[in-house]
């Protein structure tokens, strides 16, 4: 594989010294097999070592370098520099607040994914009599595998206008997540977690944009979670408010 000399243009914000964010070019020689990551690593080790980011795997699976490449939310060890012909502007996913350069402060998404308890809540007798295992049917691991996929990356969330406009809207990862074990056979923990995702500012703020299923890089395609979750609220209303002797 050859080399290419690339243009990068990357946020900086240095909260001890800078009135506000500003972007500084680079110019490096690039390998045409690199990815953003790779870049920004030869950056930090070669060129500019005060540069800050997120970043562990870099295999897609602990979404710790969630960014804006180009104006798209990217996973920047999935962003392949040979798709980017020209000027790469790198930038801290939207939405967020910087902490610095392109790092985010994430306590807003981790409060909120606390709060739908994503974690199996057992529910009686649902463990096999004597054996302690909680067996389930392909069919039943099929209802929810797909939102099991999920990497924390929050992508999603620099896509979601709804997010943007609302701060307080609880936001698609976080809604297929609570989705996720409310569909598990296994788990009886869903009026738990009903209190939130069908809140205010649960899944009615979503307007079904669907821009976080696009740029989910683990196609967990939180808009079908979101509107499986407003199905199945609008069932809990009916059900409460016209048919309440099924509840009893």
């Amino acid at each position: 594989m050859g080399e290419r000399t690339v243009e990068f243009e990357v946020l900086r914000y240095n909260p001890e010294k800078d009135a506000a964010p500003h972007f500084q070019r680079y110019s490096v020689k690039c390998r045409e097999e690199w990815v953003v990551l790779d870049a920004l690593n030869h950056i930090k080790e070669s060129v500019d070592p005060t540069l800050s980011y997120r970043w562990s795997c870099h295999m897609a699976v602990c979404g710790s370098c969630g960014m804006m490449v180009n104006g798209e939310p990217k996973l920047a060890c999935k962003s392949f520099l040979r798709d980017y012909p020209g000027l790469i502007r790198v930038e801290p996913l939207r939405h967020f607040p910087v902490e610095r350069d392109l790092v985010t402060v994430i306590d807003d998404f981790v409060a909120k994914l606390a709060r739908v308890k994503p974690f199996l809540i057992p529910q009686p007798g649902a463990a096999q009599a004597g054996t302690g295992e909680y067996a389930q049917t392909p069919a039943q691991l099929k209802r929810y595998k797909q939102f099991t996929l999920c990497i924390n990356c929050m992508l999603c969330y620099a896509a979601c206008p709804e997010y943007g406009l609302i701060p307080e809207y609880i936001g698609p990862a976080v809604i297929a997540l609570g989705h996720r074990w409310n569909e598990d056979s296994r788990d009886g923990g869903r009026a738990q977690r009903q209190e939130e995702l069908a809140a205010t500012n649960g899944v009615w703020d979503c307007s079904f944009v669907g821009a976080c299923s696009e740029v989910c890089p683990e196609h967990v395609d939180p808009a079908a979670a979101i509107q499986q979750v407003k199905i199945k609220s609008t069932i809990d209303w009916y059900t409460e408010h016209l048919m309440p002797w099924l509840n009893k």
